[in-house]
């Protein structure tokens, strides 16, 4: 259980950067600033989310969309939130090419929308010491 919750103070401390940084008037900059914290978000989140359905549903995966799609089967989320979990996940695999402006620019434009259903999603699975 400490491992579980050191997992979700980790994914509750990179969404509160990736909050902070959305809340800054567009730039370049800034637009990079919050794909590397969606990035840093992203795999503190499905890494919470996999120790998460280890010990409260005995569920072992080893991937993010394997691990949004057994919490979809758990009954953690509903049909259209794995939709964006999974949508999500490939904007997270895209991060890599966002050396190209077209790439950043439609990132970014998901990343507001993406951190709202990670904040949901831990104040759902709130896990409490």
């Amino acid at each position: 259980m400490e491992r579980l919750s050191l997992r979700y103070k980790d994914a509750l401390r990179a969404s509160t950067t990736l909050k902070q940084v959305l809340r800054e008037p567009f730039s370049v900059i800034v637009r990079d600033a919050a794909i590397q914290r969606f990035e840093y978000t992203f795999e503190a989140l499905w890494k919470f989310l996999k120790e998460y359905l280890k010990d409260n549903e005995g569920i072992i995966v080893n991937t993010p969309k394997a691990v949004f799609r057994e919490a979809f089967a758990a009954g953690i989320f509903g049909e259209d939130e794995t939709i964006k979990f999974l949508e999500m996940t490939d904007s997270r695999n895209n991060t890599s090419h966002t050396y190209k402006e077209e790439i950043a620019d439609a990132i970014y434009e998901k990343i507001r929308d993406y951190s709202l259903l990670i904040e949901k999603l831990l104040e759902r699975v709130k896990v409490v010491e």
